[in-house]
């Protein structure tokens, strides 16, 4: 059985970034999204590995063993791609091939767009790539949505990772639990005076993909970091926007592969039309991959798809 290996890697972009690592061979960077860490990439470390890769999980800035500053405005996505690029050439290597998924996609995206030599291969799991929109996105989820969805409830300063940590064995069950294609996809509304944590439901029995075990896991990983970094990521979402003027509609070039389930509340409804006009702004989009009755937690909900996916993209570059 291969085993994954864990380390502390030291990124030329100045971040101690902890990483979970298998086998040799080409790289892989498997970047996680939220709530979580390195552990949501365990089964494709594996098969990456025993299919002649060099897979590497990255605990991304601000998360679990890696930690990161306590200033908000250090969590951009010029300092996410950085951390990647850092990344890729602390483990000696000139290219990756870059996969992400939930917030690790749009750093993987980002990645390919800005700087495209370093990258082989670029995969987005659950969240396409989507173009820069014409004014500030958090005014615009507001305006949609309401001050009760989740993006625009976690600007708050503070209030969003007390919740979150509070009592961090019952955010992951109930977090996990409700985007999943078991909990009925959801993205629930934060209620006025309520928490993100208390919206999401409480399962009457966990999905045969989680066990208790992997929730304790990743409450366990969590450590000293806490939410305050993962939250930080969201109150970049306007400063972001501004950051990337000079890429507005700039295509993404690298050979590319999109993964999703269907049902993922990140592209259900009208947002489906992002996957359906991907290869406008990603021309070598190599293919789309649906997940029937699948969630938000793709790589962990269909493991063996992922894959299989994942495996034939990378062998065809």
């Amino acid at each position: 059985m291969t085993e994954i290996a864990h380390r502390f890697v030291e990124s030329t972009g100045g971040l101690r970034m902890h990483v979970a690592e298998a086998g040799s061979g080409p790289l892989v960077l498997l970047l996680h999204g939220f709530p979580e860490c390195w552990y949501s990439w365990r089964h494709q470390l594996v098969a990456l590995a025993e299919a002649g890769y060099h897979a590497v999980a990255p605990d991304q800035r601000g998360y679990a063993r890696t930690g990161g500053p306590r200033e908000a405005d250090r969590y951009t996505i010029h300092h996410l791609v950085g951390d990647v690029a850092g990344l890729i050439d602390a483990l000696g290597e000139e290219r990756a091939v870059v996969v992400g998924h939930d917030w690790g996609a749009p750093v993987a995206w980002a990645t390919a767009q800005f700087l495209p030599e370093r990258v082989r291969g670029v995969a987005g799991l659950s969240v396409p790539h989507r173009p820069r929109s014409s004014r500030p996105p958090v005014q615009a989820m507001r305006e949609m949505f309401g001050e009760g969805f989740y993006m625009v409830h976690f600007q708050r300063p503070g209030e969003p990772e007390a919740d979150l940590d509070r009592d961090r064995t019952a955010t992951f069950r109930r977090i996990l639990y409700a985007a999943s294609g078991d909990g009925g996809g959801l993205l629930p509304a934060v209620p006025e005076g309520g928490g993100f944590v208390e919206s999401c439901p409480e399962p009457a029995r966990l999905p045969g993909w989680l066990t208790e075990d992997d929730i304790a896991t990743y409450a366990r990983e969590y450590g000293d970091a806490g939410f305050a970094g993962p939250v930080n990521w969201y109150r970049n979402l306007d400063r972001n926007w501004e950051l990337t003027a000079a890429w507005h509609r700039a295509p993404i070039t690298p050979p590319a592969l999109y993964i999703g389930g269907d049902r993922d509340p990140v592209v259900a409804g009208p947002a489906r039309r992002a996957v359906d006009r991907l290869a406008d702004f990603v021309p070598n989009l190599r293919g789309t991959v649906w997940l029937s009755g699948c969630g938000h937690w793709t790589q962990q909900e269909r493991p063996a798809e992922v894959n299989e996916a994942l495996i034939g993209f990378i062998r065809d570059l």
